[in-house]
């Protein structure tokens, strides 16, 4: 874009080499998002302690947005803003990328997604074991969240430097995710992560923007 005038934007997304006016600004946005949230530092670092910290963190913190979505007005949790998931399909997106990332790249499990898992379209509409026409509830969703977190916990509890190091043992079949083959253990573990953190942010900002109606 070349000799326009904006004024009041806002521009939210996955953004790379974002050039305004000459300068390359997405360092000084990557640098002020780790300021803001230092979790972000402790999810690229390679030590097992830092991830295991990181993960206390990200369910710290939808352990508060829970309770704040709790307070709101009835079925606010269901409730999506501008095309956007609602809480509670954020959450059963999560559902899906522990399914997919940690059980199947990370342990190399072979087992269906959980039904009540929400992937992208190609995924949903192929017979993995994802149900389309789920509705859970809130507190269904939230069980079955707890049980996966257990799950990593146990795992982050006894992980290794050389362990997250390895080629990620995932299964050799056409399932989600086939970009995944190639990768250590420690990036598919990250990708976990990072979509915890990503859509935790977007579920608070879409909860603000309720709020504010």
């Amino acid at each position: 874009m070349v000799g326009v005038v904006m004024q009041d934007v806002e521009i939210d997304g996955l953004v790379t080499n974002l050039v305004v006016n000459g300068v390359e600004v997405m360092a000084y946005v990557e640098a002020e998002l780790d300021r803001r949230h230092p979790v972000r530092l402790l999810i690229r670092s390679d030590q097992p302690d830092d991830l295991r910290e990181a993960w206390r963190q990200l369910r710290d913190d939808w352990a508060t947005t829970t309770e704040r979505v709790r307070s709101m007005p009835e079925n606010s949790e269901h409730h999506g803003v501008d095309g956007e998931w609602s809480m509670v399909e954020t959450l059963r997106h999560l559902v899906f990328v522990h399914d997919s990332w940690f059980r199947r790249c990370v342990l190399g499990l072979t087992e269906p997604f959980t039904a009540m898992g929400l992937g992208p379209p190609v995924v949903m509409d192929r017979a993995d074991g994802l149900d389309p026409s789920a509705r859970p509830s809130l507190d269904e969703v939230l069980a079955v969240r707890l049980r996966q977190a257990s799950e990593i916990e146990a795992w982050l509890a006894e992980v290794t430097p050389d362990q997250l190091a390895k080629t990620a043992p995932i299964p050799d079949d056409d399932r989600w995710p086939p970009y995944a083959k190639g990768r250590t253990v420690r990036q598919c573990l990250g990708t976990v992560l990072n979509e915890e953190w990503a859509h935790h942010r977007f579920c608070r900002r879409d909860l603000d923007k309720l709020s504010h109606r």
